[in-house]
């Protein structure tokens, strides 16, 4: 799979529809980019979400966030990797990846890298695979809503969908 590289000299906002591989270089002093996506896996599906960041220029801040559901037999993969390049000074960047598995059979992994080859720099990563709690549907369905309508609000609020 080839994989979508931007060069970013300007700041914006990319949301990610599609899964494949993607690459954003910020090349700009003072740039901002936001980057987010959210997933779902459904069947036997298998989808794979692949994304690097490349801080190549100073004072610049990256926040990405992934998020995915996985029912029935299906597999959902995110790996990301925040770079930052030498002589990048002043630079923030995140990464968080986020699955939430809606049956026993759903697979998942979620695999943030760092690689920071300079100092003055914040920079973190985040990654986790759960499933619904059941005090959270408890809850709701103690209020009148049936399983299938409290999980799909939950999965809805997950995933940021109105």
């Amino acid at each position: 799979m080839i994989p979508v590289a931007q060069t970013i000299t300007t700041s914006q906002e990319v949301v990610l529809t599609k899964p494949g591989k993607y690459e954003f270089s910020i090349t700009k002093p003072g740039v901002e980019l936001s980057i987010s996506g959210s997933f779902r896996a459904a069947g036997s599906e298998s989808k794979k979400v692949s994304i690097i960041i490349r801080h190549q220029a100073p004072h610049t801040i990256a926040k990405t966030k992934l998020h995915g559901v996985v029912s029935d037999k299906a597999f959902l993969s995110f790996w990301g990797k925040i770079q930052i390049d030498p002589e990048c000074p002043d630079t923030n960047s995140f990464l968080t990846e986020r699955i939430l598995l809606l049956s026993p059979t759903a697979r998942a992994e979620a695999v943030p890298e760092l690689e920071i080859l300079t100092d003055d720099v914040k920079c973190s990563h985040a990654a986790s695979i759960s499933s619904i709690p059941e005090e959270q549907l408890f809850y709701l369905m103690s209020r009148g809503l049936s399983r299938k309508k409290a999980e799909g609000l939950i999965v809805a609020g997950f995933l940021g969908v109105e």
